[in-house]
């Protein structure tokens, strides 16, 4: 059973449905546990997403291999530590096939999650898209039998694998949209002409990954560029496990304490954020 009442996750549903559909460009910040997810409602942040990396480092273990159950309830926790819409990194389904992929359609509606997002590579491989389509088609189903408007975002994964063939991902992208896909993803693109190409060969909402050092762009531009959401992926939580690793190492190898004299938030302002 759902950790919401119907009513709060339909209210949640239609807000996230509504952000792909306005007029102006939003970001999902992804957060990796109830604290960060506090943190960023209170930042004025619209919706948040779980990012796979953050959870798995956060538990001490590396991106890829951590299990549903797990993505889940930490799903769970950002949902009731905030009033926004949340949206899950489900992975490739956690599921061998396309039969197993409702059930995680339907337990990631029961952890509170209102959307969620599918990825077309599987054990480090971009599988083909006759297989990625039959999965994606399975979620889609399960999707739409949901008491509330699930958003799903299809994942094309060329460009994380070392596929940087931008005529496949656009083809990927359009098969996915016509299976019934509601958002549109590729993570890893890098330049204008590369998302200005997705934008304007797909209908629907198109989702950039921002953040990080493969794409200098500000969210004015990827506006402009006719971006509809802007996702973080795994960029803040491993800014904040830098800073943590970094200050550990200076104290380790060097017996001083300058990490905390810049960039440290004061611990009144940081309360402030749970209050």
């Amino acid at each position: 059973m759902s950790l919401l009442t119907a009513e709060d996750q339909y209210r949640r549903a239609e807000a996230f449905q509504a952000l792909h559909t306005g007029p102006d460009v939003f970001v999902i910040a992804n957060a990796w546990d109830a604290g960060t997810a506090k943190a960023f409602t209170a930042l004025g942040f619209r919706a948040l997403a779980t990012t796979s990396a953050g959870i798995a480092h956060s538990l001490g273990t590396a991106d890829g291999t951590i299990t549903r159950a797990q993505t889940l309830a930490n799903a769970r926790a950002l949902v009731e530590a905030t009033h926004l819409p949340v949206a899950g990194d489900l992975e490739n389904g956690f599921a061998a096939d396309a039969d197993g992929i409702p059930e995680t359609i339907r337990l990631a509606a029961e952890h509170g999650l209102v959307g969620g997002s599918i990825e077309d590579a599987i054990d480090g491989g971009v599988i083909p898209v006759e297989a990625a389509l039959e999965r994606l088609q399975a979620a889609i189903e399960a999707a739409r039998a949901l008491p509330f408007p699930f958003t799903l975002t299809a994942r094309a994964e060329n460009f994380l694998y070392g596929r940087d063939d931008l005529k496949d991902t656009i083809a990927r992208l359009q098969a996915y949209e016509a299976a019934g896909a509601d958002v549109l993803f590729a993570p890893g693109l890098t330049s204008e002409e590369q998302i200005r190409a997705v934008v304007s060969e797909v209908g629907k909402p198109v989702n950039v990954l921002a953040g990080g050092a493969r794409l200098d762009a500000t969210v004015e531009q990827l506006g402009e560029w006719g971006v509809r959401r802007i996702s973080l992926g795994s960029n803040l939580s491993r800014a904040a496990m830098s800073a943590a690793i970094l200050g550990a190492k200076e104290i380790a190898e060097q017996g001083t304490f300058g990490f905390g004299r810049s960039g440290v938030l004061a611990h009144g302002e940081i309360e402030g954020y749970f209050g």
